[in-house]
């Protein structure tokens, strides 16, 4: 059977080359891309594709410098009440009173007072006066005295 195939010679021979030489005219004529079909569109909404979002690499820092806690210990705590009702809070209630930043949260001022007056505060309660300024009082716990902190700051 081999030997059949390989006998042919002659025009018949040439004619798979010849038909592989017109199609390859054939394509460099006309393209090879000439029924380009258009995407069925089901919304009537376009949507940009998502592409490739590399994260940021900057030349030089945009600041040289980070800048200093805006609310320390300093600016959260403003100044201490000494209104008849605050010093009744610190001889009863073992309670401090003290006008807050508007921005401080109880965890702030809590720190701020360790930080300030050496004490250990139990727990915090804080409202917004009429006037808009932030009240704190501020419970010690059992081993500490709000009647000795209150001497040592100047309140009495």
């Amino acid at each position: 059977m081999s030997t059949a195939k390989t006998a042919k010679t002659g025009k018949g021979a040439a004619k798979p080359a010849e038909v592989k030489a017109r199609a390859a005219k054939k394509a460099a004529l006309k393209g090879t891309a000439s029924h380009s079909s258009r995407k069925v569109r089901t919304s009537v909404s376009f949507h940009r594709p998502k592409t490739l979002r590399l994260a940021r690499a900057p030349k030089y820092p945009r600041k040289s410098v980070p800048h200093l806690p805006r609310m320390d210990q300093f600016a959260t705590i403003r100044h201490p009440l000494s209104t008849e009702s605050a010093m009744k809070k610190i001889e009863d209630h073992n309670t401090l009173v003290f006008i807050v930043d508007l921005k401080a949260n109880k965890r702030h001022i809590k720190d701020a007072v360790k930080k300030l007056y050496d004490v250990e505060a139990a727990k915090v309660n804080t409202l917004i006066r009429p006037d808009g300024q932030k009240k704190a009082y501020v419970r010690l716990t059992a081993d500490h005295d709000a009647l000795e902190v209150a001497n040592k700051i100047g309140l009495i």
